[in-house]
């Protein structure tokens, strides 16, 4: 019986001993393991060696045509709107009625004025004819200075009030008037802001009126390309949707502060002879041909940012491994990319691949040997 138990004891020692060993045995295979793992391997990239060279391109940007002109046309009076004679794109034609007010008051206001002035010639008729008796009566000496001078001054007083109706019935003329809405010029009705039976404020626009004195070509430029560009450039506009359609255009304002948002500048080209296909509102392409520069230009693929500013990876020739370096972009389109400042020349420039690269990682050139 003692046997029995010493031999269950040395069996219970044992698997304590196996169970203290087995974790120090697998912590010293995992150490002989990862010391066997190898580095890693060299990510292949693609390459491009740069070289400054002569570039004369053509830039093209995006723009609406809009009038060289507009106008608000509003009543210079409040009042309910009876009549709405004219909508979007209607054509006009200078002094055409565009709407009309409810002219009852206005029509009230003018035979009133009509009555005053009535009223203040009768009483500049009977002092002058009392003016002209006081005067052959003082002539006479059968009459005193002072009657003499009222009836003179009631003369000056009748010939004022009659001034003063003239002027008043003028002004309800003038309001009666103005119960039509005009076109100041000829043009096209491009947006309406109220309909017949609305009561309307004084100066509140109506419609807006593009006049036909000339249209624009409207673009938002970055300043980069303003500090590029020739001081006074030939541009083709071209109708984006009818690429057949074009005119020749100049600069004619260039807005002095960049938009807060998209910090571009508004410019605007003057459309010269447009072609009667090339409607307001329509989207047109303008191109522009930069004078011939030094400059860099690498792929667009190659551009990449840090902290928000344009980079790229530049290759070290003799260690394969790659860094990345700040770079000012002056123009850019879908295939290209221009560099005016961050690269000399010669650089071995990653172009494909540079998602996946980190500062000192060492490189593969594909074509070339490992």
């Amino acid at each position: 019986m003692a046997l029995r138990n010493n031999q269950a004891t040395a069996r219970r020692r044992l698997i304590r001993i196996v169970v203290y060993l087995l974790p120090v045995s697998l912590l010293m295979t995992a150490c002989q393991q990862d010391s066997k793992v190898d580095a890693p391997d060299a990510r292949p990239v693609r390459t491009i060696t740069i070289d400054k060279k002569e570039i004369a391109e053509a830039v093209s940007l995006t723009g609406q045509i809009q009038a060289e002109n507009e106008a608000a046309l509003a009543f210079r009076i409040s009042g309910r709107i009876i009549e709405r004679l004219a909508g979007v794109g209607d054509q006009v034609e200078p002094g055409q009625v565009l709407a009309k007010l409810d002219p009852q008051d206005e029509l009230n206001q003018l035979r009133s004025a009509q009555a005053r002035l009535v009223a203040a010639q009768g009483r500049l008729r009977e002092a002058q004819n009392n003016f002209a008796r006081e005067r052959a009566l003082i002539a006479r000496k059968y009459t005193t200075k002072l009657l003499f001078d009222q009836a003179q001054t009631a003369v000056q007083t009748s010939q004022s009030d009659v001034e003063d109706a003239k002027a008043r019935l003028q002004i309800a003329e003038d309001q009666v008037r103005y119960t039509d809405l005009k076109a100041d010029a000829a043009g096209t009705i491009i947006a309406r802001a109220a309909e017949k039976g609305e009561v309307v404020q004084a100066g509140q626009m109506i419609f807006r009126l593009a006049r036909e004195k000339g249209w624009d070509a409207v673009f938002d430029v970055p300043a980069q390309l303003l500090r590029s560009a020739p001081r006074d450039p030939n541009i083709t506009i071209v109708l984006i949707d009818d690429p057949n359609v074009t005119a020749a255009g100049k600069v004619r304002q260039i807005d002095p502060q960049a938009d807060p948002i998209t910090r571009t500048f508004r410019v605007r080209v003057s459309i010269i002879d447009p072609p009667p296909a090339m409607r307001l509102g329509a989207t047109v392409v303008g191109t522009m041909r930069l004078p011939p520069s030094q400059a860099i230009s690498i792929p667009a693929t190659a551009l990449t940012e840090i902290d928000r500013q344009p980079s790229v990876w530049i290759v070290d020739p003799s260690s394969l491994t790659v860094s990345m370096r700040k770079v000012e972009v002056t123009r850019f389109d879908p295939a290209t990319v221009v560099i005016s400042q961050g690269l000399d020349g010669g650089e071995l420039v990653v172009t494909a691949g540079v998602q996946a690269l980190h500062p000192g990682q060492k490189v593969r050139l594909l074509g070339a040997s490992s």
